[in-house]
Parts: structure tokens; C-alpha cells; sequence
């Protein structure tokens, strides 16, 4: 009799620290970089979260050209610190985009927008061009068709693992749009 006594009393322990239910240590919700892998939210918007990303992207880069147009930096600091924001921006990103999808259990969730926020950002700031609102629209379009195209390697670039996938492909599409954007200013049709 003691045996079923036993084995009631030890199973509820074995059942319990493997059930399902119980929270598993990487499970917890990671609020800050989800805040961030949804550029505060507009990853969770249900139209075209993509497009208001790449809208996120823009309003950070117009913050980054309004304080340098303070000019607090030497010019030419400039395109060292558009540089840096650059590679801040992308490294933070594949941290942040690799945690929200491995916490939603997808490759690339759709929620996730820091890619085209990323990507947004190099179209503007990798050929160093002097912006105004025609290059500032043009290269948002370009961005968009690059992101949804998805040339050459960007699909490839897809498969990488983790968050360094979920940004490739946008940064690969921001430097088409940025080479897009500098032939533009090279040619000076805008």
C-alpha cells in the first residue's frame, strides 16, 4: 500500500517540473526588445506594417538630419556618426529581431519592422548625398520596391539565421536604394 502512496506522491512532482504549462526560463516576454523589433509598435499595426516601418526608419533618420543640422558636430564628423548610427542601428536590430522571433516561434515574424527601419536608414545615409524631399520620397520608394522585390541576394541573404536574416535582406534592399538614390544625385535629376 505504501508503493501507490509513493508513486501518487512523486508523480504530481515529475508532472508538474515537466508540464507544459510550467513557464520555461527563455519563454518570459521580452517587452523591451519586442518595443524595439516593432519600432514601438508600428510592427503591430495590421495594414502594411513593412511600409510603416520603413516610415519609422524615416523619422529617425530626419531626427538624426535635424541634429546635425545643429551643427554641435564638425562636418566632418558627419558622415562618421551617420556611419555609426548606421551600425548601431543594424547590430541592435539583429539582437532584438533574433529574440522577438524566437519568442513568437517564426523565421520573420511580421511584426518585426527594425529591418526596414535598418534598411530605411541605409538608403538614405550610405551614399552621403545632401537629402532634400524629393530624394527624401524617392528614396523611400525605392526602398519599398528593393524590400518587396527582393533582388538578387536578398532572397538568399533571407536564409541566414536568426535575426541576421530577419535584417539582410532590408540591408541589401537599402543598398540598392541608396545606389539608386546616388545615381539619381550623380545625374542630377533631382
Amino acid at each position: 500500500m505504501n508503493q501507490p502512496v509513493a508513486t501518487a506522491a512523486s508523480q504530481p512532482e515529475q508532472t508538474t517540473s515537466k508540464s507544459p504549462e510550467s513557464p520555461q526560463p527563455g519563454r518570459r516576454k521580452p517587452r523591451v526588445s519586442l518595443a524595439f523589433a516593432t519600432a514601438f509598435g508600428l510592427g503591430y499595426l495590421p495594414k502594411a506594417p513593412g511600409t510603416f516601418g520603413s516610415l519609422g526608419g524615416i523619422a529617425l533618420s530626419a531626427g538624426l538630419v535635424s541634429f546635425i543640422s545643429l551643427n554641435i558636430i564638425p562636418n566632418e564628423l558627419v558622415p562618421y556618426l551617420k556611419f555609426t548610427v548606421l551600425l548601431l542601428v543594424a547590430i541592435f536590430g539583429v539582437a532584438v529581431a533574433d529574440r522577438a522571433a524566437a519568442f513568437a516561434g517564426q523565421e520573420d515574424p511580421q511584426f518585426v519592422v527594425i529591418d526596414e527601419v535598418s534598411g530605411q536608414m541605409i538608403a538614405y545615409f550610405l551614399p552621403f548625398t545632401v537629402l532634400n524631399w524629393k530624394s527624401w520620397l524617392l528614396g523611400f520608394i525605392l526602398f519599398r520596391v528593393f524590400d518587396i522585390w527582393k533582388p538578387f541576394p536578398a532572397r538568399q541573404a533571407e536564409s541566414l539565421p536568426g535575426g541576421l536574416g530577419i535584417m539582410a535582406d532590408d540591408w541589401i534592399a537599402g543598398i540598392y536604394a541608396a545606389l539608386g538614390l546616388w545615381a539619381v544625385h550623380a545625374l542630377r535629376l533631382l
